[in-house]
């Protein structure tokens, strides 16, 4: 089974068709502040680029009735939260109709015992590290062994390994971690917020060569 990629941080939607060409199966658009922000209006046009391919909005903030009307400005397909969101907000926009990824950040391995708090009410878990006053995009790995020793506690659930990923570093990721998807967006830049195309291709076609998932 081939891992699934997700491009996060997309600014320009000839980004989002760039992407959905190389292969991915997720793209994300980034309503929290940092080099990556965008409008209601840019999203809407990168959902159009997208061709089909499921758009989540990043969200750290919003309260779930701002997330639904975004969603109804944009056509988002899910949300992915960061923050202090609770299972019941997860299931308010589960039950709505989008697709909700949890985030768990990781500073110490003490961390993961937060795991199982993000798996009810989620479709997917994504783990990331934990850098201070950067909320994802940081260039910043995760340790290999804490990730596998996430992807052991979310066994039987879906995870997005995040965190320092490039090109040249995610088959490694995927022989060690084996997450189900993998979440790139300063990995393949050619400066903060401007994704490089070949880069994202160079990253599909590293995860579609080798993805030992069983």
């Amino acid at each position: 089974m081939t891992a699934k990629i997700k491009i996060c941080g997309i600014l320009r939607p000839e980004e989002a068709a760039a992407a959905a060409v190389a292969g991915a199966s997720y793209l994300g658009v980034v309503f929290a502040e940092g080099a990556r922000t965008v409008t209601a209006g840019l999203a809407k046009d990168i959902v159009a680029a997208a061709g089909g391919v499921v758009v989540l909005g990043v969200f750290t903030e919003q309260s779930v009735d701002q997330i639904l009307q975004i969603r109804d400005r944009t056509g988002l397909s899910g949300a992915q939260l960061h923050g202090n969101y609770t299972p019941d907000s997860a299931a308010r926009l589960r039950a709505d109709g989008l697709e909700v990824w949890r985030v768990v950040r990781i500073a110490a391995p003490s961390d993961l015992d937060l795991l199982g708090e993000a798996i009810p009410e989620s479709d997917v878990v994504l783990v990331e590290p934990k850098v201070a006053h950067v909320r994802g995009g940081s260039g910043v790995p995760l340790n290999l062994a804490v990730a596998r020793e996430a992807r052991s506690r979310l066994a039987g659930h879906p995870m997005a390994l995040a965190g320092g990923l490039t090109p040249e570093t995610v088959s490694e990721a995927l022989a060690l971690v084996r997450p189900e998807i993998v979440d790139v967006s300063s990995g393949v830049e050619r400066q903060p917020g401007i994704k490089d195309l070949e880069k994202i291709a160079r990253f599909a076609e590293a995860v579609f060569a080798h993805s030992p998932i069983t």
